[in-house]
């Protein structure tokens, strides 16, 4: 899946740049308004993760067609420190950044699939998908 938009995370105004440019995709696949505004989510809260935890990194966002069923694809890359532990970072409540931790359980609950690969020293990527209801 070749990336349609590609977003360097490195400011906060890289964030509100991907959130935008994520809106802009889903818009043209008729997501509700709500829709979007979770799509925005999202991205914002994958977009702050690299900004904090790895300092830069990228958003790629795709569109997808499944059956005739039109979706958006959102992939968080980056090349930090990586997550120790991926399973404790998707509960609720934990954070290493004294922050309230609900970013990463937040995608997972607001998006249709979610998936990260992380290890210590090997960077994150985050992809998530969200489908347009039928």
């Amino acid at each position: 899946m070749e990336p349609e938009r590609r977003v360097r995370i490195t400011t906060d105004s890289d964030i509100v740049a991907a959130r935008d440019e994520g809106r802009r995709v889903a818009a043209t696949l008729n997501f509700s308004s709500s829709d979007l505004t979770v799509i925005a989510t999202a991205i914002s809260e994958v977009a702050r993760n690299i900004l904090s935890y790895a300092g830069s990194g990228d958003i790629e966002l795709s569109r997808l067609e499944r059956n005739g069923r039109w979706g958006i694809a959102i992939v968080a890359r980056d090349n930090g420190p990586g997550i120790a532990d991926v399973r404790q970072a998707l509960e609720d409540g934990y954070s290493t950044s004294g922050s309230l931790g609900l970013g990463l359980p937040g995608v997972r609950r607001l998006m249709d699939d979610f998936e990260i690969q992380s290890a210590p020293g090997t960077g994150t990527v985050v992809t998530c998908r969200k489908w347009a209801r039928l």
